[in-house]
């Protein structure tokens, strides 16, 4: 017959794995979401600096958005992929970074490719195919033709013309579990999707209760179906937006404003 101090240290392991289990959850997301959060404060900075680039390009290149979509590319890649690697080919540094380039610009629509993302453990896909970044130009707008003379020219007591645009960068979320997780309270967060299912971060809450609050932050209409869609289909990612503007430093051509924004970037964004 076991002792009273037996059943009493068995009692108390049992309770003790009892309590790591439920705990467990919720220590390994802060861990993982901590790390989750750093990398996208990484991809926030980069994501500033791609959009300084893209105008820089664009104001010495007559808002030609092809150039600027070639620097915005250039900008974001090292967040993109460790290029680096014996993944991609070439020697030097020089020559991997140019092959990691070419394989992504798409024609001037950067896109993601296969290594670029790792699948999640939780049943994420790839991004391979899916838009890197957008870039929208808020100015100028109505360029006249053949191009503006006038760009020079002081406005209102200030400088001349300013390209100035927007670029959201579609920053991939790979840290497995901290991914789903995450994305679930984003959405939800930004009043897309309710998440009412059992809680990942406490497996003894049958009801998450993620829900929007009455004043949730809004996304324009672009993003948000963009970000659902990616979403639905459990292609992880968050949509870090920056802005940057520059006066031109030559005049603005109008055949390069034949549609507004850059790409594959949705008009009206």
């Amino acid at each position: 017959m076991a002792s009273r101090n037996q059943r009493s240290s068995r009692g108390q392991s049992g309770q003790a794995a009892v309590e790591a289990a439920l705990t467990l959850p919720l220590t390994v997301f802060l861990v993982l979401g901590t790390i989750q959060l750093f990398m996208m404060l990484q991809g926030r900075i980069m994501a500033e600096y791609a959009a300084f680039e893209a105008v820089r390009a664009g104001s010495r290149h007559h808002g030609d958005c092809e150039k600027m979509m070639h620097a915005g590319l250039a900008a974001l890649l090292p967040n993109v992929v460790t290029y680096l690697g014996s993944g991609t080919s070439g020697g030097s540094p020089a020559e991997k970074l140019a092959s990691a380039w070419r394989e992504r610009i798409n024609g001037g629509n950067p896109r993601f490719v296969a290594m670029d993302s790792t699948q999640s453990t939780l049943g994420g896909s790839s991004l391979a195919g899916e838009s890197i970044f957008w870039l929208a130009r808020e100015q100028p707008t109505n360029v006249p033709d053949p191009e503006d003379r006038n760009f020079d020219a002081p406005v209102d007591g200030g400088g001349g013309m300013r390209l100035e645009v927007r670029l959201i960068y579609w920053f991939p979320l790979r840290i497995p579990f901290a991914d789903w997780v995450m994305t679930r309270m984003f959405m939800a967060h930004f009043g897309l999707q309710d998440y009412n299912a059992v809680n990942p971060l406490m497996p003894a809450q049958r009801n998450a209760g993620w829900t929007a609050g009455n004043s949730a932050p809004t996304l324009d209409s672009q993003i948000r179906s963009k970000y659902q869609s990616m979403a639905s289909a459990q292609k992880y990612v968050f949509p870090i937006q920056a802005t940057y503007g520059m006066r031109m430093m030559t005049p603005a051509k109008s055949r390069f404003f034949q549609r507004q924004n850059c790409g594959e970037t949705p008009e009206g964004l």
